[in-house]
């Protein structure tokens, strides 16, 4: 389940956020299935443009650990694990080596920024959104979807295709709250600064500061929480 637009990009994010693949080159094809059968398990014909396939890179294997065990949905960051502990990916980019700074006014006005750049939910009120901001406040892509994890996959989906990997020096924003799955999507796509609207939970602070992300939460109205990361944040 997610709102449709920009499906390759949301195939994509999320072979970064499950730590399948780390570049362009590991995505040997990927494509939206035209209604004959599609990928290799299916065994069926599927609605048009309803699935993506992607074939990996020849050699390329999936660990067994990294398997999902069924279907996740808009709402599911976690779904198929059965422990915290298989949740945490190693993150291949080192967020204390980024010197970025970024201004607390500057922080201020991205909600606004990335409200103007929410088209669906100008028309129904009903979606998150997620963006990818310079170190300046300069919205890069913007992306929506009823689900909030979805939004940050369609995000850093793109990034990858533009083979823009590590997103060193930017900041992602995302609507509602900053979960362990949105910073573990951050720190794995190289993004060193997170910031949400509404509040974090007390595991995504913690793997926050473990990575070396900067983690803002309850940006509104010009004030905001600033729980890991200070340092790269200036008055």
């Amino acid at each position: 389940m997610r709102t449709p637009g920009d499906d390759i990009d949301l195939a994509a994010g999320f072979l970064i956020s499950e730590g399948i693949a780390r570049s362009p080159a590991d995505i040997a094809a990927i494509r939206v299935c035209d209604g004959q059968r599609c990928g290799h398990d299916h065994g069926r014909d599927d609605t048009v443009g309803n699935i993506v396939d992607v074939t990996l890179r020849p050699g390329m294997t999936i660990r067994p650990e990294l398997r999902r065990a069924f279907l996740t949905s808009s709402a599911c960051g976690v779904c198929g694990k059965a422990s915290i502990d298989e949740l945490r990916i190693p993150g291949r980019f080192d967020l204390f080596d980024d010197p970025v700074e970024v201004r607390a006014d500057v922080l201020a006005g991205l909600p606004d920024t990335l409200r103007d750049a929410q088209r669906v939910f100008e028309r129904t009120g009903g979606l998150h959104a997620a963006g990818l901001f310079t170190a300046a406040g300069d919205l890069v892509v913007a992306r929506e979807d009823v689900g909030r994890h979805n939004a940050v996959d369609k995000v850093v989906g793109w990034a990858l295709q533009a083979d823009m990997l590590p997103l060193t020096g930017r900041i992602l924003l995302v609507s509602g709250r900053a979960s362990f799955e949105l910073v573990q999507k951050a720190v794995l796509a190289g993004i060193p600064v997170l910031a949400a609207v509404s509040a974090p939970s007390s595991l995504a602070v913690q793997l926050a500061a473990d990575a070396g992300l900067t983690l803002v939460g309850f940006l509104r109205g010009g004030s905001m929480n600033v729980y890991s990361g200070i340092d790269r944040v200036s008055a």
